[in-house]
């Protein structure tokens, strides 16, 4: 069983790092662009603490999270939407972010055990609904990191994004349109300490191997698989490395391989 306290005390840690990398940083900089088309820093700090805003709706008033969906304008302008809805200067958006996902954190902590929580079509157990909110602090920080020139270290918390990758296999296929393959993939990692990380059944005949980081940044769309030590095994680890996505939602834009000339 997951221990959804300690889940929420690494949801934390991946926040303040993110927020301790923002919040010295000059006005000017917050309008620096990221590698999300027309997303500058402040727009990433923006998106999570509007998604934070609605997943605490989520948690705590249903009503409200459906009104919220069917009340867009635009479907396809959601997520950018709620980003712009969310800009502020930037004083103001750390206070609205830092108080919307300590009221997020609390909200899931007080979930009633096996409650599923409404999102966007799908339902998530509270502790799905952390590992979520913290692959998307940690891929949106990428985001930030990269806008600044900064690389930074990765933690064991990463663990947390290589399962939510692992299991969201099939809904990567989905997502763009392809069959959910019944053969099962194995997943070994290394870990940022050096240590081994496995998913799926040890006598799986397609098999995916390299560093955690790499699996990291692939299943979040934030590197291309030609610029990642990721090896894949048969044809359905193959295919999954061209589809995989962690996140809800239509496929994202990927990345163009380093040295196309293609920014996307």
């Amino acid at each position: 069983m997951v221990d959804l306290t300690a889940l929420l005390a690494d949801l934390a840690a991946e926040s303040e790092q993110l927020d301790a990398l923002v919040a010295p940083l000059p006005p000017d900089a917050w309008a620096r662009p990221t590698p999300a088309p027309g997303w500058s820093v402040a727009h990433q700090i923006a998106h999570l603490a509007w998604t934070d805003h609605v997943a605490h709706l989520a948690a705590t008033d249903a009503a409200a999270f459906f009104a919220s969906v069917t009340a867009a304008p635009d479907p396809s302008r959601l997520v950018d939407d709620g980003a712009e809805s969310f800009l502020a200067p930037p004083a103001a958006l750390l206070a609205r972010w830092r108080a919307g996902r300590a009221a997020l954190a609390a909200a899931l902590a007080a979930a009633p055990a096996g409650e599923k929580l409404p999102w966007y079509g799908t339902r998530m157990s509270p502790a799905s609904m952390a590992t979520a909110r913290l692959m998307e602090t940690w891929a949106h920080g990428e985001d930030v990191a990269d806008a600044l020139g900064v690389r930074r270290t990765p933690t064991a918390r990463l663990r947390h994004v290589a399962h939510l990758g692992f299991r969201t296999l099939g809904h990567g296929f989905a997502a763009h349109g392809r069959a959910v393959p019944a053969a099962p993939v194995r997943i070994e990692l290394v870990g940022p300490d050096g240590d081994d990380w496995a998913f799926g059944p040890v006598d799986a005949a397609d098999r995916v191997t390299g560093p955690a980081l790499d699996f990291c940044l692939l299943v979040t769309q934030r590197r291309h698989r030609a610029d990642l030590a990721l090896v894949a095994t048969g044809p359905v680890a193959d295919e999954w490395l061209d589809v995989a996505q962690a996140f809800a939602g239509p496929p994202g834009g990927k990345r163009a391989a380093a040295g196309s000339g293609v920014l996307r």
